[in-house]
């Protein structure tokens, strides 16, 4: 069955596997590694510069969304990212990209660290580094209200039905590793997820707590179908580059405080994401 086949083979390469990823993230990197040169201190840097640079992605709800009403940014990553630049005595400056390229903008300096709920994923550690979880969601299923071929869960995985994912999110390998009957059909910016369901081209997308939630709150049209088992579990940290451990370090004791203070919760609280808080 498609939903247990998946809760039993994730349970450790998507949530253990990550856990192990991102403690591993808080430790020195290999001496021959943390000792090329050319690579300064990132924490050095920021304060020379005053700015701390955070990559977003804009249309992620209650995480870095910019509100088309007003324009401004808002979400529990916007939040902390300036509490983040407080402790540091800088202004956060926010760099807008998406989860296809936000790794190409870490790796490139672009940005000193991503505060977009990433997913911990072992493809992701490659290429960047890990801050601890602090939110942990499964994926969800969004379809309209009127398509009468998906209307539960086992629906999906079926002959015929074509399911989107966003490239680059966790979304796209999960599904990949796991559909069996049904069509995988991965959007590429500046298409959407949603476009391609309200066309007709695609039954369903699946995405997280915090992006399903924004299609209840503002799509009428909107269906979300919970999914069973937390199935395809993921834990979200912030990314950073792989060459700065005292960077990471510094990152999660931030993440200690504001944990510890009752900041992380607050801001969760706020953005209605208590359900997914990693404590």
């Amino acid at each position: 069955m498609f939903a247990r086949r998946v809760s039993r083979r994730m349970a450790a390469a998507i949530i253990a596997g990550p856990a192990l990823l991102c403690e591993a993230g808080a430790q020195a990197l290999p001496q021959a590694e943390a000792a090329r040169p050319g690579l300064a201190p990132r924490l050095d840097a920021i304060r020379a510069r005053g700015e701390l640079h955070v990559c977003i992605w804009p249309d992620y709800f209650a995480i870095s969304w910019r509100n088309p009403r007003n324009s401004e940014l808002e979400g529990i990553d916007v939040d902390l990212a300036r509490a983040l630049a407080a402790r540091l005595g800088v202004r956060p400056i926010f760099v807008e990209t998406n989860f296809a390229q936000f790794m190409d903008r870490v790796e490139a300096g672009d940005c000193d660290i991503a505060m977009m709920a990433v997913g911990i994923t072992p493809a992701r550690a490659e290429r960047v580094a890990f801050s601890r979880p602090y939110l942990a969601s499964a994926i969800y299923a969004v379809t309209t209200r009127e398509n009468t071929r998906v209307t539960r869960w086992e629906d999906i995985d079926q002959p015929g039905r074509v399911v989107a994912v966003a490239a680059g999110t966790v979304m796209e390998p999960i599904m990949r590793g796991t559909l069996r009957r049904a069509e995988l059909l991965v959007v590429q910016p500046p298409r959407t997820r949603e476009a391609e369901v309200q066309s007709g081209r695609a039954d369903v997308f699946m995405s997280d707590y915090p992006y399903t939630r924004r299609m209840v709150v503002l799509h009428e049209w909107a269906r979300v179908i919970e999914p069973p088992e937390r199935f395809g579990e993921t834990l979200y940290g912030w990314a950073m580059p792989r060459n700065d451990p005292a960077w990471v370090t510094e990152v999660n004791a931030f993440l200690s405080q504001i944990r510890a203070d009752g900041v992380l919760a607050r801001a969760a609280a706020r953005h209605n994401l208590t359900p997914i808080l990693v404590r």
